[in-house]
């Protein structure tokens, strides 16, 4: 972003209401946010999550209270817009698993290979990491906990929601 003292300033600009200043803010964070929400989002999910949060941002500025906290509380926006997102992703109806089968038998097994990677590359860093243990590697679970230093539970959790996510990946294509 900008040095403290320029940063401060143009805070302190944009919560005064300036077009100006707000319209640099927001150009100068964009890239800390994209590179944030790249971490912390489903791929296909970043470019909303910076959006909102950007919006947020124009929003509630003249808000804060300490302009040296903006970094922090844009990240704080960011991760819930991320989460809010992986959230609404959970809540669509699960196919009966007969259907879901069907659906991917009619396809060939290099397209199947071909969606499988993409689905893959579209997880966040976290529950792409407990696949690529579990089923590439094939660790058990108590490995990989302790690899990671996490409870089982933990990694179980996160297993199954990425398999759960790539699965809706693979019958949305």
């Amino acid at each position: 972003m900008l040095l403290a003292a320029d940063h401060s300033t143009l805070i302190l600009a944009a919560q005064t209401g300036d077009p100006a200043a707000i319209a640099r803010l927001l150009a100068v964070c964009q890239a800390d946010a994209r590179r944030y929400a790249r971490r912390h989002c489903q791929a296909s999910d970043v470019d909303d999550a910076v959006q909102e949060s950007l919006l947020s941002v124009l929003r509630k500025v003249q808000g804060l209270k300490v302009a040296a906290a903006f970094s922090s509380w844009l990240f704080v926006m960011i991760r819930r817009e991320c989460l809010r997102l992986e959230r609404r992703l959970f809540r669509h109806d699960a196919l009966d698993d007969e259907l879901a089968e069907r659906r991917l038998a009619t396809r060939s097994d290099e397209a199947l290979r071909l969606d499988l990677a993409k689905a893959l590359e579209s997880l966040p860093a976290h529950y792409l990491e407990v696949v690529l243990l579990r089923d590439f590697e094939e660790m058990t679970i108590a490995e990989i906990a302790a690899r990671l230093g996490e409870a089982t539970g933990a990694i179980k959790s996160r297993l199954h929601r990425a398999r759960q996510l790539v699965r809706e990946y693979l019958l949305e294509t």
